[in-house]
């Protein structure tokens, strides 16, 4: 594996001039309709609030000029030369590392509005302020920046571990104990927010010894910067900041958002990526529909692309619209394919579709009733039925668009696998006390409906409840290829359907949960850091909730996850060895049971050319590089 320097990280400290890429086309007809299954869930701004796919999408139009880029030709981050144009890093005699960077001076918001350094210290703290807490946002691995915990908990008046050094020029102390950290780079992500926006009347400060926000106006009596404001400017249903940016830094900005539709408009100000490349479509329309109806409306142009279509009969519907089949959509391979009036890629996803348990509740807060509800899925019949071939089974936490998938696939197969087998099931919830019917007799599953446990002098019985979005049609085949199976166990399941929001709001634990089980896909980060999602929640620290989806608690789980991230930036061996150890007891504890990770299918329009969704992180960023032709073009 050493010899597999495609991913293999590196610290640019010498930055590169941007390559200037394929000059922007000429406008035509610039505007095109994009369509998706996935709901949006608002969260325009930040993930702090929620990471659903589609606002990803949303947000990658939306917000530019990051201070680290990730490479995927390379499988590296580094520093974006259009945004920095120079990087030092020092280490003092505590291994700490600090991070001096100069902001280039051609940088704008869509209003016009210069970019600089204090706009990306702002982000910084506002990231991990305690207002921002105090609304329920979650702050994602702040203990890397020096002192953040200290000022976090109230404790420090100022971020020591930022500084504002002039109008261009920041610093960012990477603390020794997260250090060694594998995709180092990445703990400087970080997008510009207009602080006039979000808390006009205040400023970035620096004395010397670290950041703060503070008044404009040093004379008034009370700071303005608080909980109450944030919560006008940022979560405000028709105007807030997180789903309504108003001033942004990306290659387009938001016109309008309904719930169900957003629109964008170019943004004249963006001067282009590290290639140079600016968008040259005009207007662009994002918008959700049902499954059934996205191949028909790209027909008769009502859209003039569908992206990450994962359903079978969608996914034909579509290849018999550009007029041939793609048998190598089994193959992790992506591939474009153009014919008539048509065309369409796949590639394989960074994610994978999941039961995710509610491990806070009863009785799935068991590990042998977890295991024995997996015993009960008919997995291979569900891929087969939602998926087809355009989908692999899933037994771990990962997707078949991972580098680490691609190297250890074959190692994978020693995973604790959960195959469908009602009695060993059975055997499971014998071993957890699930041995009595509701009248305090022996179980018998001839006659009885529902295993029962004896908790004091009451016979509870073995009930679930699963909560899927809307319209999500795999709920159609859940009772055959699940509910019956279960039935014979002994477990009564009732499938309840929601909203998306109101699945993501359970998903998320913004929302008390009365369920047991959610159905859903995710797909993961570029980095894959899974120590926030199994860090233990002892009802301490705001936020980490959203995170640790599942509520599970497993400290040996956890210590995994943290020396899977502490691994040697280049120690790809290392890494993967971890990444392989973490599986192993993940699959053993089971917080969620995997169902299948897929290959991804786009369907668009001829007309839209250069559209290389296979070397892009999603539709947003690959829309930045094509462009509209003239209809009448071959």
């Amino acid at each position: 594996m050493k010899g597999k320097t495609g991913i293999f990280l590196a610290l640019l400290l010498a930055l590169i001039a941007p390559d200037t890429g394929r000059a922007a086309a000429d406008p035509l007809s610039q505007e095109l309709t994009v369509g998706t299954t996935t709901p949006f869930d608002g969260n325009f701004f930040t993930q702090m609030w929620g990471n659903s796919v589609t606002d990803l999408d949303v947000r990658t139009l939306l917000h530019g000029y990051d201070l680290v880029e990730w490479d995927a030709a390379e499988g590296v981050f580094r520093f974006d030369p259009s945004v920095v144009s120079g990087a030092a890093v020092t280490e003092d005699s505590r291994e700490d590392r600090t991070y001096v960077l100069t902001i280039c001076q051609d940088l704008f918001y869509c209003d016009g509005t210069p970019i600089t350094a204090e706009d990306y210290v702002f982000s910084f703290l506002l990231s991990v302020s305690p207002e921002m807490a105090g609304l329920g946002a979650g702050s994602k691995n702040p203990e890397y920046i020096k002192g953040c915990r200290s000022y976090m908990e109230g404790e420090t008046p100022c971020l020591t571990g930022v500084r504002l050094l002039d109008t261009h020029t920041l610093s960012v102390t990477v603390s020794h104990e997260y250090l060694p950290y594998f995709y180092e780079l990445e703990l400087l992500d970080c997008t510009p927010v207009p602080i006039d926006v979000i808390a006009p009347g205040c400023r970035v400060a620096d004395e010397g010894e670290g950041v703060y926000i503070t008044n404009e106006d040093e004379t008034l009596g009370k700071p303005l910067f608080t909980e109450e404001l944030l919560r006008r400017t940022i979560l405000d249903g028709d105007t807030g900041y997180l789903s309504h940016p108003s001033v942004t830094s990306g290659p387009y900005r938001l016109l309008s958002f309904d719930g169900e539709t957003a629109e964008f408009e170019i943004n004249p100000y963006y001067k282009g990526n590290s290639r140079g490349e600016r968008p040259s479509i005009d207007h662009l329309t994002y918008k959700t529909m049902p499954g059934e109806k996205l191949v028909d409306a790209l027909a008769k142009g009502e859209v003039g692309l569908i992206s990450r279509c994962v359903n079978a009969d969608v996914i034909r519907k579509g290849t018999d619209l550009v007029q041939g089949k793609l048998k190598a959509a089994q193959q992790q391979k992506s591939l474009t394919t153009a014919a008539g009036g048509f065309s369409m890629s796949s590639y394989p996803r960074n994610g994978l579709s999941f039961f995710s348990f509610c491990c806070e509740q009863e009785p799935v807060d068991s590990i042998r009733v977890r295991q024995a509800v997996a015993c009960c899925l008919d997995k291979d019949a569900l891929v087969d039925e939602y998926v087809g071939g355009y989908g692999l089974r899933a037994d771990g936490c990962y997707g078949i668009g991972q580098w680490m998938y691609k190297l250890m696939q074959q190692e994978l197969d020693d995973l604790t696998v959960y195959d469908l087998d009602v009695e060993k099931a059975s055997e499971l919830l014998e071993q957890d006390g699930w041995i009595w019917n509701e009248e305090g007799e022996r179980f018998d599953g001839t006659r009885d409906d529902v295993r029962c446990k004896k908790q004091k002098d009451r016979y509870v019985p073995l009930e679930l409840t699963l909560v899927i979005p809307e319209g999500n049609t795999v709920v159609s085949c859940l009772d055959t290829v699940f509910g019956a199976h279960l039935a014979k166990a002994g477990v009564r399941l009732t499938i309840r359907t929601l909203p998306m929001d109101e699945v993501l709001d359970l998903y998320y634990r913004r929302k008390e949960r009365s369920c047991q089980m959610i159905y859903l896909a995710s797909n993961f980060d570029i980095v894959f850091d899974p120590s926030e999602s199994f860090k233990p929640d002892t009802g301490t620290e705001k936020g980490i909730r959203q995170y640790n989806t599942t509520a599970l608690s497993d400290d040996r789980l956890y210590e995994l996850a943290v020396q899977l991230r502490r691994t040697k930036p280049g120690d790809v061996e290392g890494y993967c060895r971890k990444w392989l150890a973490f599986q192993e007891r993940f699959t053993e504890l089971l917080p969620m049971i995997p169902v299948y990770s897929n290959a991804y299918f786009d369907f668009f329009t001829r007309e839209l050319q250069d559209y290389n969704i296979t070397s892009s992180l999603n539709w947003g960023q690959a829309v930045i590089h094509a462009y509209l032709s003239d209809p009448g073009d071959p």
